[in-house]
Parts: structure tokens; sequence; C-alpha cells
């Protein structure tokens, strides 16, 4: 049995469940449009961000959802709205690390949720950001 609060167990399943989309959507792109910079990059990085979520789950002995995004994300018609909505989701990923932060003091916990948050922030974000200009420029030329 856990020793976390049921809220912390929410937040756990809730960061695992982003990052499963995240990883489920990037792979997508690269099905759809082969392997391009940034999606092969961040989809490995997803990778290891699931991981170090799973690491947490183990930790606790909690049994981890199982990732119900593959083969349900969208289609994109381009590469630039592929970076456009990964912008999105690469913000609306950093508001949801902000939200659940909060939720627990435990500070491994607490350190995997600001990793994760500040590799969204720092590097995926920006590398999405220069996706869209780049293709943007292509889709207009």
């Amino acid at each position: 049995m856990s020793c976390l609060s049921d809220s912390e167990v929410n937040t756990l399943q809730e960061a695992l469940d982003d990052e499963f989309k995240a990883w489920a959507t990037y792979d997508r792109v690269i099905d759809d449009f082969g392997p391009i910079r940034p999606f092969i990059n961040i989809r490995d990085s997803e990778a290891r961000h699931i991981d170090a979520l799973l690491g947490v789950f183990r930790n606790y002995g909690l049994t981890p959802p199982k990732n119900a995004w593959v083969g349900k994300t969208p289609h994109y018609e381009s590469v630039s709205a592929a970076c456009a909505d990964a912008v999105q989701a690469e913000i609306d990923n950093a508001d949801l690390y902000g939200r659940i932060m909060r939720s627990s003091e435990r500070p491994d916990i607490l350190t995997v949720f600001r990793s994760l948050h500040d590799a969204s922030q720092q590097r995926h974000l920006p590398a999405f950001r220069r996706c869209l200009q780049r293709n943007r420029c292509q889709d207009s030329a």
C-alpha cells in the first residue's frame, strides 16, 4: 500500500498521462512526416520523462496506468500545424506542472516534477517555437 495521499496519486497519474499523450502525439507526427526534428529528439525525451515518473510509481508501490493515447492522437495537415500544436502542448504542460507541484511536499516527487517542467520550458518549448517559425516560412515559400 502506498503512503501517498489520494491527491499525490492523482497528480502522478495526471503527469504520466500528459507525458504519455506527448510521446504518442510526437510519435504520430514522426509516423506521418518521417524522422523530423525536433519531434524525434523530443519524443525520446518524453520517453525519459515517462521513465522518471514510472520510477516514482515503483518507489511507492503504485501500479501505473497504461498509455491510452497510442493510436488516438491527431493527424496533422502539415509539419507547421504539428509544431503549433506542440507549442501549445508544452505551454499547457508547464501549467500542469505548476499546478501539481503544489500537491506534494515530498522531495523525490517535487524533484521529478521540477525536472520535467524545466525540460519542457527550457528545451522543448523553444525547439517547437523554432520549428513553427521555420515551417511557417517554408509553407509561405
